[in-house]
């Protein structure tokens, strides 16, 4: 039995020493080559994620982030559309999508504060983690701050666009309807959520790329460190 438990104990061992010389500082790099490797990873990640969402169609010709009608809402819009109002329907859906391609610029600038204000501890943490790491790391670091300044550009693009009062009157005919009832819903902050899960979204698939496709790597330091891990 003491034997049995030995060899568990030296495989443990053995394993773990393994792992640790797989990490980049081991195999040859200081801790401020692997921190400037990330963090130009992640600043790469974080202009590409917002370039992608944040120009026209962004959203709108995505299918993964594109902002659809609330679901507790499509049945009165699908029968609306049927009614005569696809038109209206859809250009409420546009409208939408645009107000969030508009906002997700303003994310740029916390983002490069959520890099600047990582210690190594953070650093370690990202690089050894799975996929999308860094992606979670920004969505504890700065949801709240990217909802909050997404939220008055989305809800000032609305209601320049009409799409507040168009919405109104759908839930005014909403409320019309049999079994829908006291129908309240708050569309600012249902834009908003959606406008920042769609750039989260993208930041995650950003980040996968730049770890498993030596191809997205585009600068000798991302190489280098990513190269190793």
């Amino acid at each position: 039995m003491k034997k049995e438990m030995y060899k568990t104990v030296v495989m443990v061992a053995a394993i773990s020493i393994m792992q640790w010389m797989a990490t980049p500082a081991i195999a040859g790099l200081d801790q401020g080559t692997i921190s400037s490797g990330l963090k130009e990873a992640l600043s790469m990640s974080t202009e590409r994620a917002i370039a992608t969402v944040g120009r026209t169609d962004g959203f709108y010709g995505n299918p993964l982030i594109k902002i659809l009608m609330p679901e507790k809402l499509r049945m009165v819009t699908d029968a609306l559309s049927k009614a005569g109002m696809k038109k209206q329907i859809d250009a409420f859906i546009l409208s939408m999508n645009r107000a969030a391609e508009k906002a997700a610029p303003k994310a740029a600038s916390i983002f490069i504060d959520a890099i600047k204000g990582m210690n190594m501890g953070d650093a370690q943490k990202i690089l050894k983690g799975g996929d999308t790491a860094a992606t979670d790391f920004f969505k504890e670091k700065t949801a709240k701050n990217i909802y909050d300044a997404f939220k008055p550009i989305i809800t000032a693009s609305l209601g320049q666009a009409g799409t507040t009062q168009q919405f109104n009157n759908i839930m005014n005919k909403a409320k019309a309807l049999p079994l829908m009832g006291n129908v309240s819903f708050d569309l600012d902050d249902y834009v908003t959520k959606k406008a920042t899960g769609g750039l989260f979204l993208m930041l995650g698939q950003q980040e996968q790329k730049i770890r498993t496709n030596p191809a997205a790597r585009s600068t000798e330091l991302l190489k280098t460190v990513f190269g190793k891990h």
